[in-house]
């Protein structure tokens, strides 16, 4: 093995031991209530640093290189965000703490009346756009090794890779379930990771500007300056466009919003990341085109710009510095996929998997009780799941693209969230509906015009499909839509999705009204402030007993959940032992998580009444009202959409049986139609070819081929009437005329007309029994039916003395013509089969009839008033039973 090799391995794994004692030992102190430093701003800041990934660890050279300043656009849309709409951030994280909001999927549904549709379209669009993210990081990494150590096989890397940060992320976020959602040992990690790219990338800059270009002078010695810093193009719609993503990302990605709103802990650290966070971009960026120039000035023309923060160190001698840099590229990877794996697979499990487990488990079951352990596996199984993804697109666009390129298709993915975030923490009026048409129609944009060409016809859409437009049309092309050309396709693709988006979501909002529920949640979060800030000072002054506090709780929350609450709150007062001091935090929160199960409005009731605030307001009271009302009418539309879920739920699955066996049926049917056609029309077409030479066929062979076409002809002759029989006679068109016959005598008849071939088989035919009296049948169709049931009996006997025995009786009414034999009859597991079309037995061989023989007669028998059935005695033998209508009586017909 590569000695280089194994050196990178050794030192991945201890940096990744060393991160995750980090990760372990704060978890063992966040749960004993030891925060201290952890409730640091900066910390908090340097988590947030989670947005600056491999891309603008490697990319934002790559991005110079290749398009000058426009790798600016990056750091400059969130700086615009924390520096002049910080206030936007605040809101978000004072809705996230007072609803105990778990993810940006949780946020939107929670606004719009709790929608479990909304939360699933939010998770599905996360998941998708998190695909490409995390496919960058693989590249990245996957790339950076290949530097190091020479070493090719980028997908034999890049699944080593998928499958250690998969591993990685489990371990790091998956160990326990927080009722907050919150990893303070994540984040502590992740702050670590953030200091350690950031000095590397600071140390390959220094070293390349004081190092190689012995100063700023030498950076701009041999390379144009107008390549880099020049260009009027630069300025342009693009430069707009990356801008505005790289601004809503900072809100939308999940990974972002969960660093920022999730895991949030003081919402006064906001403040401080406001100018902080700013002065850690512009230190990202600060040497970012220093190297991308001596990249352009000392390395060959054909290397990747991607990856001059790595390979200028190398180039130097400098491997030391490369192995630091390596470092800092893999940390940027890893803190991405860590908290985005962390983050989407939250909004599965919550949204997808336990709504699915829920509605299989009824309240008091015993799976109830480990609905803990399921969410912990289904994450798990999540994290491995979105890890695949990235690496099957990473497999499928080939690693091609610039790393910036991959980056810029998931903000623009994200970016869809932002109509429906915007409107509804600023706008009452804003819909379910709307947010949900909006979003819907903007992903399906989004996929079209970006996601799917970014494979380059290698999936769903093919080369021709991007180049020419699906059948042709030109108006469809992806990346020139209805005529919308001489656009880039990131500008040209976010013009139409998020476009149709917003339009759609305005719209229809206005043309559609919210539900009570909406309402509700409408007002809690559009006027979050007034609130929050109402319930933070409406109990000062005021005094309450910890011990009635605690029976409220009790009477709530179940005294397991109240006992774990106050030993909490009474921690951090330090309190050893006993109820906590009732103070205005103390009894705030407690308001809050009461809220969580009989309402706002109500828990403020109940504890303003024991808190001294014994007089409701008219307010207050509306508020109650508007609350009860609504859960009630929510009850009932839940109630009654369970049941109208129940039935559509089994009707949708016996349909969907249904639907299988058809599809089934139907494929079976054109693959025997077409083996058994082929067969004829081959014979037929060969000979013919070989009559069409006139020279090479004497006398003797044009008869002999002539009679094999003739005799193929036939065969397929009869094969399709046999389809076109049973085709009508399924179809009911021209039912046999009936008229009353003799069994006996039809039975008898159909044995005389077989026994030349049961005596050339050497099968031996009995015949017994009796009829009463006539049936109601067509005499032709009977014999067919019995004719082919014999011939059956014969051609699949392989017993050392066949013998076939034809039993004529009555039973119930019903006349009844029972045919077996010793051969092994029919098997349990065939005869479910047995009457399909095209069906035979295990014993039947290619040349041995089409299958259809058994369906025809099982359909001439009905269309006559009677059935074919297979019937198994005690012993599990079978036998064919062919059923007969009794004529009417005289009496009956006169009448009729």
């Amino acid at each position: 093995m590569n000695p280089q090799v194994d050196l990178l391995l050794a030192i991945c794994v201890v940096y990744v031991g060393l991160l995750f004692w980090i990760a372990y030992a704060v978890d063992l102190r966040a749960r004993k209530g030891r925060l201290n430093w952890l409730r640091s701003p900066v910390v908090y800041t340097l988590s947030i640093s989670v947005y600056c990934t491999s891309w603008t660890f490697y990319g934002a050279v790559g991005s110079a290189a290749r398009n000058g300043l426009e790798f600016i656009t990056i750091y400059l849309g969130p700086t615009l965000v924390f520096v002049g709409w910080w206030f936007l951030l605040r809101k978000l994280v004072r809705i996230g703490r007072t609803q105990r909001i778990t993810s940006i999927a949780d946020l939107i549904s929670s606004r719009y009346g709790k929608s479990p549709s909304l939360a699933v379209l939010v998770t599905l669009i996360a998941v998708t756009a998190t695909t490409p993210y995390i496919a960058l990081q693989l590249q990245s990494v996957t790339l950076s090794v290949q530097a190091i150590t020479g070493e090719g096989g980028a997908a034999t890397i890049g699944f080593w890779v998928a499958a250690g940060m998969a591993l990685f992320t489990i371990l790091f976020g998956t160990r326990n379930l927080d009722a907050n959602e919150r990893h303070h040992g994540v984040v502590a990690a992740i702050a670590v990771e953030a200091i350690v790219k950031l000095f590397a990338l600071i140390a390959v800059g220094v070293f390349v500007v004081w190092g190689m270009a012995g100063g700023i002078g030498g950076i701009f010695d041999g390379v144009e300056t107008e390549r880099i810093l020049g260009g009027a193009e630069v300025f342009g719609p693009r430069w707009a466009a990356i801008t505005f993503l790289s601004a809503t990302a900072i809100v939308c990605l999940p990974r972002q919003f969960q660093v920022t709103v999730v895991e949030n802990i003081d919402e006064r650290h906001l403040a401080t990341a406001s100018w902080l966070f700013p002065l850690y971009l512009f230190a990202m960026c600060l040497f970012t085109v220093p190297i991308a120039m001596m990249g352009l000035q000392v390395m060959p023309a054909d290397a990747n710009p991607d990856l001059y923060v790595l390979t200028l160190p190398l180039m130097a001698g400098r491997e030391d510095l490369a192995m630091l840099a390596f470092i800092g590229g893999f940390s940027s990877a890893t803190s991405m996929v860590i908290v985005a794996a962390i983050a989407v697979s939250t909004m599965v499990s919550n949204h997808i998997v336990v709504p699915v487990a829920l509605s299989f488990l009824s309240p008091g079951a015993e799976g109830w009780g480990d609905l803990r352990g399921l969410v912990l596996v289904a994450r798990r199984i999540s994290i491995a799941v979105i890890l695949g993804l990235g690496f099957v697109y990473f497999q499928l666009t080939g690693g091609s693209d610039a790393l910036a390129a991959i980056g810029l298709i998931a903000f623009a993915g994200v970016a869809q969230f932002l109509p429906g975030l915007l409107g509804g923490v600023f706008w009452r009026g804003a819909t379910r509906t709307g947010a949900l048409t909006g979003l819907a129609a903007g992903a399906l944009f989004w996929t079209y015009c970006l996601f799917l060409p970014s494979f380059d016809g290698g999936f769903l859409l093919s080369a021709a499909t991007l180049a020419e437009g699906p059948w042709g049309i030109g108006a469809l092309r992806p990346e020139a839509l209805f005529g919308l050309t001489g656009l880039d396709p990131l500008v040209h693709a976010l013009i139409w999705s998020l476009g149709v988006n917003t339009v759609l979501f305005l719209t229809v909002s206005v043309l559609t009204e919210a539900g009570p529920l909406e309402r509700l949640q409408s007002a809690q979060f559009v006027d979050v402030f007034r609130a929050s800030g109402q319930q933070q000072t409406r109990y000062e002054g005021r005094s309450a007993n910890p011990e009635d506090l605690f029976i409220l709780a009790q009477r709530i929350l179940g005294a397991e959940r109240a006992q774990r609450l106050f030993d909490q709150i009474a921690r951090t007062q330090g309190r050893a032992t006993g109820l906590p001091n009732p103070t205005t935090p103390m009894i705030a929160r407690l308001e809050r998580e009461l809220a969580g199960a009989v309402g706002a409005a109500s828990a403020h009731a109940m504890v303003g009444r024991i808190a001294g605030q014994g007089n409701l307001s008219m307010t207050e009271l509306i508020n109650i009202a508007d609350e009860t009302q609504a859960l009630i009418e929510t009850t009932r539309q839940l109630a009654e959409k369970s049941a109208e879920l129940e039935r559509a739920a089994s009707q949708l699955r016996e349909a969907n049986e249904r639907l299988r066996r058809l599809d089934s049926q139907k494929d079976d049917f054109l693959s025997q139609v077409s083996h058994e056609l082929r067969t004829p029309m081959t014979s037929i077409r060969s000979f013919a070819d070989i009559l069409l030479d006139e020279d090479g066929v004497s006398p003797e062979q044009r008869a002999r081929f002539t009679k094999i076409i003739h005799t193929e002809c036939i065969r397929l002759t009869g094969l399709l009437d046999e389809i076109l029989d049973l085709s009508q006679l399924e179809a009911g068109r021209h039912p046999p005329a009936l008229s009353e016959i003799d069994p006996e005598q039809a039975a008898r008849e159909a044995i005389d007309t077989i026994t030349g071939l049961a005596v050339a088989r050497g099968v031996r035919i009995e015949f017994q029994g009796s009829a009463s009296g006539p049936v109601a049948a067509n005499e032709d169709r009977l014999r067919q039916v019995l004719i082919n049931l014999l011939s059956n009996a014969i051609k699949y006997n392989a017993a050392s003395d066949p013998v076939i025995e034809v039993t004529l009786g009555e039973r119930a009414g019903r006349t009844l013509i029972d045919i077996s034999d010793n051969g092994g009859g029919v098997t349990a597991d065939e005869a479910q089969t047995v009457f399909d079309k095209f069906a035979r037995g295990e014993r039947a061989d290619r040349d041995q009839g089409a299958g259809l023989g058994l369906p025809i007669s099982r359909a001439i028998m009905r269309n006559m008033g009677g059935d074919l059935t297979i019937e198994f005695r005690p012993d599990g033998s079978s036998f064919f039973r062919a059923r007969l209508a009794q004529p009417e009586p005289a009496a009956k017909r006169k009448r009729a």
